[in-house]
């Protein structure tokens, strides 16, 4: 998955709108993105009607394709490494890996949580340098939720800011 997204990401061939598309594809194939959305989402999950819901979950997914496209377009010939794999306690398997950075020669640490969900593998967190990504996300949210009264909708007016400042 990481050699597709990195060949098909940073052929200079593409458009932008081509790498948007591709990386969603991956997206959608490797990663459960309703699962981390809604954990991401945390208790407020259960407060918001079906709309919100479907809103919210297409932002998320819109926020991490638009987040992650614009770092592979600044891709300077970093390589991943995979290592080895362990089963904790939950079942899930976490893969570690590491980027090597050529231009700092300081890799970076990147592991990766896989459930099986529906007999296929999907990523449910990714952690760099022992911070999860899907960890930190849930705190920022919650602290734009806390900043607008508790209302997702506040949430919402912010993934739609940045969704559409980013494309």
């Amino acid at each position: 998955m990481a050699q597709e997204a990195i060949d098909t990401l940073t052929a200079g061939n593409q458009t932008h709108n081509d790498r948007v598309a591709h990386f969603r594809a991956i997206l959608d194939r490797n990663f459960d993105v309703p699962f981390i959305a809604q954990w991401v989402l945390g208790r407020y999950w259960r407060g918001i009607g079906t709309s919100e819901r479907e809103e919210y979950l297409k932002l998320f997914e819109n926020l991490i394709v638009v987040t992650y496209v614009d770092r592979f377009e600044q891709y300077s010939g970093e390589v991943l490494k995979v290592g080895k794999s362990l089963t904790d306690s939950n079942g899930d398997t976490i893969v570690y890996s590491e980027i090597a950075r050529p231009q700092s020669g300081t890799p970076v640490r990147v592991d990766w949580r896989v459930r099986k969900i529906e007999g296929a593998y999907k990523i449910i967190d990714v952690v760099v340098e022992g911070v999860s990504m899907g960890q930190t996300q849930r705190s920022e949210f919650a602290s734009v939720i806390r900043q607008n009264g508790g209302q997702v909708a506040g949430l919402l007016k912010v993934l739609r800011q940045k969704v559409s400042g980013s494309s």
